[in-house]
Protein backbone atom coordinates (compact mmCIF):
# COMPACT_ATOMS: atom_id res chain seq x y z
CA UNK A 1 0.00 0.00 0.00
CA UNK A 2 2.71 1.95 0.88
CA UNK A 3 4.53 1.72 -2.48
CA UNK A 4 1.11 2.81 -4.36
CA UNK A 5 0.91 5.91 -2.42
CA UNK A 6 4.75 6.83 -3.20
CA UNK A 7 4.00 5.77 -6.80
CA UNK A 8 0.75 6.79 -8.75
CA UNK A 9 -1.12 4.99 -10.65
CA UNK A 10 0.53 7.45 -13.41
CA UNK A 11 3.34 4.79 -13.72
CA UNK A 12 1.55 1.59 -13.56
CA UNK A 13 -0.17 2.62 -16.43
CA UNK A 14 2.71 3.39 -18.25
CA UNK A 15 3.92 -0.06 -17.71
CA UNK A 16 0.77 -1.34 -19.03
CA UNK A 17 1.97 1.17 -22.42
CA UNK A 18 5.32 -0.74 -22.38
CA UNK A 19 3.63 -4.17 -22.46
CA UNK A 20 0.74 -2.88 -25.56
CA UNK A 21 4.34 -1.76 -27.14
CA UNK A 22 5.61 -5.84 -27.32
CA UNK A 23 2.67 -6.35 -29.21
CA UNK A 24 2.15 -3.58 -31.52
CA UNK A 25 5.56 -1.55 -32.01
CA UNK A 26 7.80 -2.95 -34.73
CA UNK A 27 10.04 -0.34 -35.35
CA UNK A 28 12.85 0.04 -33.45
CA UNK A 29 13.91 3.23 -33.28
CA UNK A 30 11.00 4.50 -32.12
CA UNK A 31 10.43 1.49 -29.42
CA UNK A 32 13.89 2.88 -28.11
CA UNK A 33 12.53 6.47 -27.84
CA UNK A 34 8.94 5.26 -26.60
CA UNK A 35 10.77 3.46 -23.91
CA UNK A 36 13.28 6.15 -22.66
CA UNK A 37 10.84 8.94 -22.50
CA UNK A 38 8.48 6.68 -20.62
CA UNK A 39 11.25 5.63 -18.41
CA UNK A 40 11.90 9.49 -18.19
CA UNK A 41 8.89 10.05 -16.76
CA UNK A 42 8.44 7.80 -14.19
CA UNK A 43 11.36 8.57 -12.76
CA UNK A 44 11.13 12.11 -12.65
CA UNK A 45 14.97 12.62 -14.23
CA UNK A 46 16.52 15.21 -15.67
CA UNK A 47 18.17 12.93 -17.97
CA UNK A 48 18.42 9.60 -19.34
CA UNK A 49 20.33 7.00 -21.58
CA UNK A 50 19.29 3.64 -23.30
CA UNK A 51 22.75 1.93 -24.08
CA UNK A 52 22.73 -1.11 -26.41
CA UNK A 53 25.52 -3.79 -26.21
CA UNK A 54 27.48 -4.76 -29.13
CA UNK A 55 28.67 -8.43 -28.34
CA UNK A 56 31.45 -8.50 -31.31
CA UNK A 57 33.37 -5.28 -30.31
CA UNK A 58 32.04 -5.52 -26.55
CA UNK A 59 31.08 -1.61 -26.19
CA UNK A 60 28.24 -0.17 -25.61
CA UNK A 61 26.42 2.61 -27.49
CA UNK A 62 24.55 5.38 -26.53
CA UNK A 63 21.31 4.38 -28.36
CA UNK A 64 18.91 6.85 -27.37
CA UNK A 65 19.14 9.83 -24.80
CA UNK A 66 16.92 12.44 -23.28
CA UNK A 67 18.11 15.92 -21.56
CA UNK A 68 20.01 19.06 -22.59
CA UNK A 69 22.52 17.31 -23.88
CA UNK A 70 21.11 14.53 -25.20
CA UNK A 71 22.39 15.28 -29.05
CA UNK A 72 26.36 14.66 -27.69
CA UNK A 73 25.75 12.42 -25.82
CA UNK A 74 25.32 10.37 -29.06
CA UNK A 75 28.70 10.71 -29.41
CA UNK A 76 30.45 8.28 -27.04
CA UNK A 77 30.61 4.83 -26.43
CA UNK A 78 32.05 2.84 -23.57
CA UNK A 79 33.79 -0.14 -22.98
CA UNK A 80 31.97 -3.49 -21.29
CA UNK A 81 32.97 -2.46 -17.24
CA UNK A 82 33.44 0.84 -17.77
CA UNK A 83 31.72 3.24 -15.36
CA UNK A 84 28.05 3.02 -13.80
CA UNK A 85 26.79 1.44 -17.37
CA UNK A 86 29.10 -0.65 -17.93
CA UNK A 87 29.55 -2.01 -14.30
CA UNK A 88 25.89 -3.09 -14.27
CA UNK A 89 25.85 -4.77 -18.05
CA UNK A 90 29.10 -6.49 -17.31
CA UNK A 91 27.90 -7.85 -13.52
CA UNK A 92 23.79 -8.29 -14.69
CA UNK A 93 23.45 -6.20 -10.82
CA UNK A 94 21.50 -2.73 -11.07
CA UNK A 95 23.07 0.41 -9.44
CA UNK A 96 21.79 3.49 -7.24
CA UNK A 97 24.37 5.79 -7.19
CA UNK A 98 23.11 8.37 -4.57
CA UNK A 99 26.30 10.72 -4.71
CA UNK A 100 28.56 10.19 -7.98
CA UNK A 101 30.93 12.12 -6.39
CA UNK A 102 31.61 9.15 -3.36
CA UNK A 103 31.78 6.68 -6.22
CA UNK A 104 34.86 4.99 -7.75
CA UNK A 105 33.45 3.41 -10.34
CA UNK A 106 31.68 6.65 -12.03
CA UNK A 107 33.48 7.60 -15.17
CA UNK A 108 33.26 10.97 -14.94
CA UNK A 109 34.75 11.78 -18.76
CA UNK A 110 31.57 11.97 -20.38
CA UNK A 111 29.65 14.12 -18.16
CA UNK A 112 33.24 16.74 -18.12
CA UNK A 113 33.44 16.72 -22.21
CA UNK A 114 29.60 18.05 -22.36
CA UNK A 115 28.84 20.11 -19.16
CA UNK A 116 26.50 18.23 -17.74
CA UNK A 117 26.74 17.98 -14.03
CA UNK A 118 25.75 14.88 -12.65
CA UNK A 119 25.01 14.22 -8.83
CA UNK A 120 23.07 10.97 -9.04
CA UNK A 121 22.32 7.54 -11.03
CA UNK A 122 20.02 5.05 -11.14
CA UNK A 123 21.31 2.12 -13.70
CA UNK A 124 19.76 -1.62 -14.35
CA UNK A 125 20.30 -3.99 -16.81
CA UNK A 126 18.30 -5.20 -19.59
CA UNK A 127 17.85 -8.88 -19.87
CA UNK A 128 16.32 -11.31 -22.69
CA UNK A 129 16.07 -14.92 -21.96
CA UNK A 130 19.48 -14.63 -19.14
CA UNK A 131 21.17 -12.89 -21.80
CA UNK A 132 21.91 -8.93 -21.10
CA UNK A 133 21.81 -6.63 -24.33
CA UNK A 134 22.10 -3.09 -22.62
CA UNK A 135 21.28 -0.71 -19.87
CA UNK A 136 19.24 2.25 -18.70
CA UNK A 137 20.12 4.66 -16.91
CA UNK A 138 18.37 7.84 -15.42
CA UNK A 139 20.17 10.78 -13.86
CA UNK A 140 19.08 13.48 -11.25
CA UNK A 141 15.90 13.45 -10.17
CA UNK A 142 14.18 16.56 -10.60
CA UNK A 143 13.88 18.76 -7.15
CA UNK A 144 17.14 17.79 -6.04
CA UNK A 145 16.27 15.03 -4.64
CA UNK A 146 18.23 11.23 -4.87
CA UNK A 147 16.69 7.89 -6.32
CA UNK A 148 15.37 5.79 -3.42
CA UNK A 149 15.18 1.88 -3.51
CA UNK A 150 11.80 1.91 -4.29
CA UNK A 151 12.72 3.45 -7.79
CA UNK A 152 15.00 0.78 -8.23
CA UNK A 153 12.24 -1.96 -7.93
CA UNK A 154 10.02 -0.08 -10.32
CA UNK A 155 12.89 0.12 -12.84
CA UNK A 156 13.80 -2.91 -12.62
CA UNK A 157 10.68 -4.13 -13.63
CA UNK A 158 10.35 -1.31 -16.36
CA UNK A 159 13.50 -2.58 -18.09
CA UNK A 160 12.56 -6.02 -18.13
CA UNK A 161 9.88 -5.14 -20.11
CA UNK A 162 11.74 -2.59 -22.45
CA UNK A 163 13.75 -5.86 -22.94
CA UNK A 164 11.19 -8.22 -23.84
CA UNK A 165 9.74 -5.49 -26.00
CA UNK A 166 13.31 -4.89 -28.02
CA UNK A 167 13.61 -8.49 -28.35
CA UNK A 168 10.09 -8.36 -30.02
CA UNK A 169 11.09 -6.08 -32.55
CA UNK A 170 14.10 -7.16 -33.84
CA UNK A 171 12.11 -10.60 -33.94
CA UNK A 172 9.52 -8.90 -36.27
CA UNK A 173 12.88 -6.77 -38.58
CA UNK A 174 14.48 -10.05 -38.79
CA UNK A 175 11.13 -12.58 -39.78
CA UNK A 176 9.95 -9.55 -42.28
CA UNK A 177 13.42 -9.52 -43.78
CA UNK A 178 13.44 -13.39 -44.07
CA UNK A 179 10.37 -12.74 -46.46
CA UNK A 180 11.25 -10.71 -48.29
CA UNK A 181 14.47 -12.86 -49.03
CA UNK A 182 12.10 -16.11 -49.67
CA UNK A 183 10.24 -13.66 -52.09
CA UNK A 184 13.46 -12.66 -53.65
CA UNK A 185 14.63 -16.57 -54.00
CA UNK A 186 11.39 -17.89 -54.90
CA UNK A 187 11.03 -15.04 -57.76
CA UNK A 188 14.74 -16.20 -59.14
CA UNK A 189 13.43 -19.52 -59.13
CA UNK A 190 16.41 -20.62 -57.03
CA UNK A 191 17.60 -23.25 -59.28
CA UNK A 192 20.33 -24.35 -61.84
CA UNK A 193 19.40 -26.42 -64.12
CA UNK A 194 21.44 -28.31 -66.58
CA UNK A 195 23.61 -31.88 -67.13
CA UNK A 196 26.37 -30.04 -68.85
CA UNK A 197 29.73 -30.48 -68.32
CA UNK A 198 30.50 -27.14 -68.00
CA UNK A 199 27.72 -26.45 -65.43
CA UNK A 200 28.28 -29.54 -63.41
CA UNK A 201 31.96 -28.49 -62.82
CA UNK A 202 30.83 -24.79 -61.89
CA UNK A 203 28.07 -26.19 -59.51
CA UNK A 204 30.42 -28.90 -57.91
CA UNK A 205 33.03 -25.82 -57.19
CA UNK A 206 30.36 -23.92 -55.92
CA UNK A 207 29.12 -26.66 -53.28
CA UNK A 208 32.91 -27.11 -52.10
CA UNK A 209 33.62 -23.23 -51.39
CA UNK A 210 29.89 -23.02 -49.39
CA UNK A 211 31.31 -24.41 -46.59
CA UNK A 212 33.43 -21.39 -45.98
CA UNK A 213 33.22 -18.09 -45.15
CA UNK A 214 35.63 -17.43 -48.13
CA UNK A 215 34.86 -14.27 -50.69
CA UNK A 216 34.26 -15.72 -53.86
CA UNK A 217 33.90 -13.58 -57.21
CA UNK A 218 31.51 -15.52 -60.12
CA UNK A 219 32.73 -14.13 -63.84
CA UNK A 220 30.70 -14.60 -66.30
CA UNK A 221 28.69 -12.64 -69.28
CA UNK A 222 25.32 -11.13 -68.35
CA UNK A 223 22.20 -13.17 -67.71
CA UNK A 224 23.92 -16.45 -67.52
CA UNK A 225 22.78 -16.38 -63.78
CA UNK A 226 25.37 -15.78 -61.46
CA UNK A 227 23.30 -14.62 -58.85
CA UNK A 228 21.34 -18.46 -58.27
CA UNK A 229 25.33 -19.41 -58.01
CA UNK A 230 25.40 -17.15 -55.49
CA UNK A 231 22.38 -18.09 -54.18
CA UNK A 232 23.24 -21.77 -54.33
CA UNK A 233 26.70 -21.08 -52.12
CA UNK A 234 24.86 -19.17 -49.55
CA UNK A 235 21.88 -21.98 -49.67
CA UNK A 236 24.40 -24.91 -49.20
CA UNK A 237 26.58 -22.63 -46.35
CA UNK A 238 26.04 -22.47 -42.34
CA UNK A 239 24.64 -18.97 -43.34
CA UNK A 240 21.88 -20.54 -44.80
CA UNK A 241 19.10 -19.59 -41.84
CA UNK A 242 19.34 -16.26 -42.81
CA UNK A 243 18.42 -14.67 -46.29
CA UNK A 244 21.11 -13.74 -48.87
CA UNK A 245 21.17 -9.82 -49.24
CA UNK A 246 21.75 -8.35 -53.06
CA UNK A 247 22.97 -5.37 -53.90
CA UNK A 248 23.55 -3.82 -57.73
CA UNK A 249 26.63 -2.37 -57.99
CA UNK A 250 25.77 -0.51 -61.15
CA UNK A 251 21.83 0.07 -60.65
CA UNK A 252 22.59 3.29 -58.21
CA UNK A 253 24.79 6.39 -58.38
CA UNK A 254 27.80 6.61 -56.32
CA UNK A 255 25.94 8.89 -53.40
CA UNK A 256 22.81 6.34 -53.80
CA UNK A 257 25.13 3.37 -53.15
CA UNK A 258 26.73 4.62 -50.32
CA UNK A 259 23.75 5.15 -48.22
CA UNK A 260 21.81 1.97 -49.69
CA UNK A 261 25.40 -0.20 -48.57
CA UNK A 262 26.34 1.78 -45.30
CA UNK A 263 22.75 3.04 -43.98
CA UNK A 264 22.37 6.58 -42.77
CA UNK A 265 20.95 8.27 -39.71
CA UNK A 266 17.94 10.83 -39.80
CA UNK A 267 19.14 13.96 -41.11
CA UNK A 268 22.26 12.61 -42.58
CA UNK A 269 21.33 14.53 -45.95
CA UNK A 270 18.48 16.38 -47.69
CA UNK A 271 16.05 13.85 -47.72
CA UNK A 272 16.68 11.60 -45.13
CA UNK A 273 13.77 11.80 -43.20
CA UNK A 274 14.46 8.77 -41.23
CA UNK A 275 17.40 6.33 -39.85
CA UNK A 276 18.19 3.69 -42.71
CA UNK A 277 19.88 0.29 -42.16
CA UNK A 278 21.96 -0.34 -44.97
CA UNK A 279 22.69 -3.70 -46.70
CA UNK A 280 26.31 -4.67 -44.55
CA UNK A 281 24.00 -4.06 -41.08
CA UNK A 282 21.33 -6.20 -42.59
CA UNK A 283 23.63 -8.90 -44.20
CA UNK A 284 25.16 -9.44 -40.41
CA UNK A 285 25.88 -13.05 -39.99
CA UNK A 286 24.86 -14.15 -43.47
CA UNK A 287 25.86 -13.34 -46.78
CA UNK A 288 26.05 -10.39 -48.81
CA UNK A 289 25.89 -10.68 -52.95
CA UNK A 290 27.88 -7.66 -55.12
CA UNK A 291 26.29 -7.86 -58.47
CA UNK A 292 28.44 -5.43 -60.94
CA UNK A 293 31.00 -4.80 -58.48
CA UNK A 294 33.33 -3.73 -61.21
CA UNK A 295 31.00 -0.41 -61.88
CA UNK A 296 32.09 0.96 -57.96
CA UNK A 297 33.79 3.93 -58.25
CA UNK A 298 37.20 4.26 -56.73
CA UNK A 299 35.83 5.88 -53.72
CA UNK A 300 33.67 3.25 -53.24
CA UNK A 301 35.85 0.97 -53.53
CA UNK A 302 38.04 2.30 -50.68
CA UNK A 303 35.35 2.45 -48.50
CA UNK A 304 34.27 -1.57 -49.08
CA UNK A 305 37.83 -2.63 -48.80
CA UNK A 306 37.86 -0.73 -45.04
CA UNK A 307 35.30 -2.81 -44.07
CA UNK A 308 36.03 -6.23 -45.20
CA UNK A 309 39.55 -5.45 -43.77
CA UNK A 310 38.21 -4.40 -40.39
CA UNK A 311 34.29 -5.68 -40.21
CA UNK A 312 33.38 -2.57 -38.96
CA UNK A 313 31.73 0.66 -40.61
CA UNK A 314 29.60 3.65 -39.90
CA UNK A 315 26.38 4.59 -40.99
CA UNK A 316 26.16 8.14 -43.22
CA UNK A 317 26.11 10.80 -40.82
CA UNK A 318 26.87 8.61 -37.97
CA UNK A 319 29.16 7.92 -35.22
CA UNK A 320 28.67 5.06 -33.80
CA UNK A 321 30.80 2.26 -35.04
CA UNK A 322 28.60 -0.75 -36.25
CA UNK A 323 30.87 -4.24 -36.64
CA UNK A 324 29.30 -6.81 -38.55
CA UNK A 325 30.47 -10.57 -39.83
CA UNK A 326 29.63 -11.59 -43.60
CA UNK A 327 30.05 -13.03 -46.00
CA UNK A 328 30.97 -11.42 -49.62
CA UNK A 329 30.05 -12.66 -53.09
CA UNK A 330 31.12 -10.18 -55.66
CA UNK A 331 29.79 -10.92 -59.53
CA UNK A 332 30.87 -9.28 -62.54
CA UNK A 333 30.80 -9.15 -66.58
CA UNK A 334 33.55 -6.97 -66.73
CA UNK A 335 37.60 -8.30 -67.01
CA UNK A 336 38.82 -7.16 -63.48
CA UNK A 337 42.58 -7.50 -64.12
CA UNK A 338 42.00 -5.49 -67.35
CA UNK A 339 40.31 -2.58 -65.12
CA UNK A 340 43.18 -3.23 -62.07
CA UNK A 341 46.29 -2.34 -64.75
CA UNK A 342 43.59 0.26 -65.93
CA UNK A 343 44.14 2.10 -62.66
CA UNK A 344 40.07 1.43 -62.69
CA UNK A 345 40.08 -1.18 -60.03
CA UNK A 346 42.12 -1.25 -56.94
CA UNK A 347 43.89 -4.41 -56.93
CA UNK A 348 43.91 -4.97 -52.77
CA UNK A 349 40.06 -4.87 -53.52
CA UNK A 350 40.26 -7.62 -56.32
CA UNK A 351 42.75 -10.11 -54.37
CA UNK A 352 40.45 -9.52 -51.19
CA UNK A 353 36.93 -10.29 -53.00
CA UNK A 354 38.99 -13.05 -55.39
CA UNK A 355 39.80 -15.62 -52.83
CA UNK A 356 37.94 -17.88 -54.69
CA UNK A 357 36.73 -17.18 -58.49
CA UNK A 358 34.40 -18.78 -60.42
CA UNK A 359 33.16 -18.59 -63.76
CA UNK A 360 29.41 -18.84 -65.02
CA UNK A 361 30.00 -20.26 -68.56
CA UNK A 362 27.72 -18.40 -71.86
CA UNK A 363 25.01 -20.60 -73.08
CA UNK A 364 26.50 -21.43 -76.19
CA UNK A 365 28.82 -23.36 -73.95
CA UNK A 366 26.55 -25.42 -72.41
CA UNK A 367 23.97 -25.93 -75.76
CA UNK A 368 22.97 -29.25 -74.43
CA UNK A 369 21.14 -27.40 -71.53
CA UNK A 370 18.88 -25.07 -74.04
CA UNK A 371 16.50 -27.89 -74.90
CA UNK A 372 16.21 -28.46 -70.72
CA UNK A 373 16.17 -25.07 -70.06
CA UNK A 374 13.22 -24.04 -72.58
CA UNK A 375 11.10 -27.00 -71.57
CA UNK A 376 11.33 -25.76 -67.93
CA UNK A 377 10.71 -21.89 -68.68
CA UNK A 378 7.93 -23.50 -71.24
CA UNK A 379 6.34 -25.27 -68.04
CA UNK A 380 6.04 -21.60 -65.59
CA UNK A 381 5.03 -19.65 -68.19
CA UNK A 382 2.02 -22.16 -69.21
CA UNK A 383 1.07 -22.36 -65.77
CA UNK A 384 0.91 -18.72 -65.34
CA UNK A 385 -1.11 -18.67 -68.94
CA UNK A 386 -3.26 -21.50 -67.29
CA UNK A 387 -2.88 -24.19 -69.87
CA UNK A 388 -2.52 -27.92 -69.33
CA UNK A 389 0.27 -28.27 -71.74
CA UNK A 390 2.68 -26.77 -74.14
CA UNK A 391 5.20 -28.73 -76.21
CA UNK A 392 8.19 -27.77 -77.66
CA UNK A 393 8.45 -28.47 -81.68
CA UNK A 394 11.83 -30.19 -82.74
CA UNK A 395 12.32 -27.15 -85.46
CA UNK A 396 11.70 -24.77 -82.73
CA UNK A 397 14.17 -26.17 -80.60
CA UNK A 398 16.51 -27.15 -83.44
CA UNK A 399 16.64 -22.75 -83.96
CA UNK A 400 16.92 -22.56 -80.09
CA UNK A 401 20.35 -24.39 -80.15
CA UNK A 402 21.75 -22.84 -83.41
CA UNK A 403 21.55 -19.47 -81.57
CA UNK A 404 24.45 -18.09 -79.93
CA UNK A 405 22.31 -16.06 -77.08
CA UNK A 406 24.04 -13.29 -76.47
CA UNK A 407 21.84 -12.48 -73.45
CA UNK A 408 22.43 -16.01 -72.01
CA UNK A 409 19.47 -17.96 -69.95
CA UNK A 410 17.96 -14.20 -69.64
CA UNK A 411 17.37 -13.99 -73.21
CA UNK A 412 16.03 -17.53 -73.57
CA UNK A 413 13.32 -17.31 -70.68
CA UNK A 414 12.06 -14.30 -72.23
CA UNK A 415 11.96 -16.30 -75.91
CA UNK A 416 10.08 -18.93 -74.31
CA UNK A 417 7.89 -16.59 -72.21
CA UNK A 418 7.00 -14.31 -75.81
CA UNK A 419 6.50 -17.43 -77.30
CA UNK A 420 3.87 -19.06 -75.08
CA UNK A 421 2.40 -15.84 -74.68
CA UNK A 422 2.07 -14.97 -78.80
CA UNK A 423 1.93 -18.48 -79.67
CA UNK A 424 -1.29 -21.03 -80.62
CA UNK A 425 -1.56 -22.20 -76.72
CA UNK A 426 -0.56 -25.92 -77.59
CA UNK A 427 2.81 -25.63 -79.66
CA UNK A 428 6.21 -23.62 -79.46
CA UNK A 429 6.87 -23.13 -83.31
CA UNK A 430 10.12 -21.32 -84.46
CA UNK A 431 8.40 -18.67 -85.72
CA UNK A 432 6.95 -18.02 -82.29
CA UNK A 433 10.67 -17.48 -81.33
CA UNK A 434 11.88 -13.99 -81.42
CA UNK A 435 15.22 -14.02 -81.86
CA UNK A 436 17.57 -14.51 -85.38
CA UNK A 437 19.33 -17.90 -85.90
CA UNK A 438 22.96 -17.60 -85.55
CA UNK A 439 24.98 -16.87 -88.33
CA UNK A 440 28.74 -17.72 -88.61
CA UNK A 441 31.07 -14.53 -89.10
CA UNK A 442 31.31 -12.98 -92.86
CA UNK A 443 34.15 -14.95 -94.82
CA UNK A 444 36.05 -12.45 -96.32
CA UNK A 445 37.23 -14.03 -100.25
CA UNK A 446 39.56 -12.10 -102.49
CA UNK A 447 38.46 -10.64 -105.83
CA UNK A 448 39.11 -12.90 -107.95
CA UNK A 449 38.40 -16.38 -106.41
CA UNK A 450 35.97 -18.56 -108.12
CA UNK A 451 32.98 -19.33 -106.62
CA UNK A 452 33.86 -22.54 -105.87
CA UNK A 453 36.45 -21.05 -103.81
CA UNK A 454 34.22 -19.04 -102.09
CA UNK A 455 31.76 -21.85 -101.56
CA UNK A 456 34.67 -24.03 -99.70
CA UNK A 457 35.77 -21.11 -97.71
CA UNK A 458 32.27 -21.03 -96.36
CA UNK A 459 31.64 -24.30 -95.71
CA UNK A 460 35.20 -24.60 -93.83
CA UNK A 461 33.79 -21.84 -91.66
CA UNK A 462 30.65 -22.54 -90.95
CA UNK A 463 31.75 -26.36 -89.73
CA UNK A 464 34.32 -24.79 -87.18
CA UNK A 465 32.04 -22.46 -86.07
CA UNK A 466 29.34 -25.30 -85.59
CA UNK A 467 32.22 -27.76 -83.94
CA UNK A 468 33.26 -24.99 -81.29
CA UNK A 469 29.68 -24.34 -80.29
CA UNK A 470 29.44 -28.23 -79.51
CA UNK A 471 32.51 -28.59 -77.91
CA UNK A 472 33.87 -30.58 -80.88
CA UNK A 473 30.59 -33.11 -80.74
CA UNK A 474 30.14 -34.21 -84.43
CA UNK A 475 27.22 -35.63 -83.85
CA UNK A 476 25.62 -32.70 -82.41
CA UNK A 477 26.98 -30.53 -85.20
CA UNK A 478 25.66 -32.68 -87.91
CA UNK A 479 22.53 -32.50 -86.10
CA UNK A 480 22.59 -29.00 -85.91
CA UNK A 481 23.36 -28.13 -89.74
CA UNK A 482 20.87 -30.63 -90.35
CA UNK A 483 23.12 -33.45 -92.38
CA UNK A 484 24.27 -36.68 -91.59
CA UNK A 485 27.28 -37.35 -89.33
CA UNK A 486 29.43 -39.31 -92.02
CA UNK A 487 28.93 -36.73 -94.44
CA UNK A 488 30.43 -34.03 -91.55
CA UNK A 489 33.67 -36.72 -91.21
CA UNK A 490 34.02 -36.42 -94.79
CA UNK A 491 33.78 -32.29 -94.67
CA UNK A 492 36.06 -32.41 -91.92
CA UNK A 493 38.90 -34.32 -93.17
CA UNK A 494 38.36 -32.42 -97.11
CA UNK A 495 38.77 -29.11 -95.18
CA UNK A 496 41.44 -30.46 -92.87
CA UNK A 497 39.88 -28.79 -89.96
CA UNK A 498 41.69 -29.71 -87.16
CA UNK A 499 40.87 -30.23 -83.27
CA UNK A 500 38.14 -32.65 -83.57
CA UNK A 501 39.24 -35.58 -82.71
CA UNK A 502 37.36 -38.72 -83.58
CA UNK A 503 36.70 -39.79 -79.88
CA UNK A 504 33.94 -41.85 -78.14
CA UNK A 505 32.49 -38.43 -76.99
CA UNK A 506 31.69 -37.72 -80.30
CA UNK A 507 30.72 -40.55 -82.00
CA UNK A 508 28.47 -41.37 -79.02
CA UNK A 509 25.31 -43.34 -80.96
Amino acid sequence: MKTSTQHPDLSIDHLKDISTWISFVDDLNQLLELILETGNRIMKAKASSLLLLDQKTKKLHFKVTTGAKKEEMKNFEIKLGQGIAGHVVETGEPLLIRDVAREKRWYRNISDQIGFKTRSILCVPMRVENKIIGAIEFINKTGGQSFQERDLELLTVFADLAALAIANARKFQRVERENVGLKQSLALNHQIIGQSRAIKKVVDDALKVADSSASTLILGESGTGKELLALLIHGASPRKERHMITLNCAALPESLLEAELFGHEKGAFTGAGVQKIGKLELADESTLFLDEIGEMSPGMQAKLLRVLQDGVFYRVGGTAPISVDIRVIAATNQNIPKKVAAGEFREDLYYRLNVVELHMPPLRERREDIPLLARHFADLFRKEKGVAQIEISKPAVKKMMAYDWPGNIRELRNAVERAVVMGNGKTILPEDLPMVAAQPEAIQTPFGATLQEALDAFKQKFIQTTLAHTEGNRKKAAAIMGIQRTYLSRLISRYRIAGTPASKNNFQK
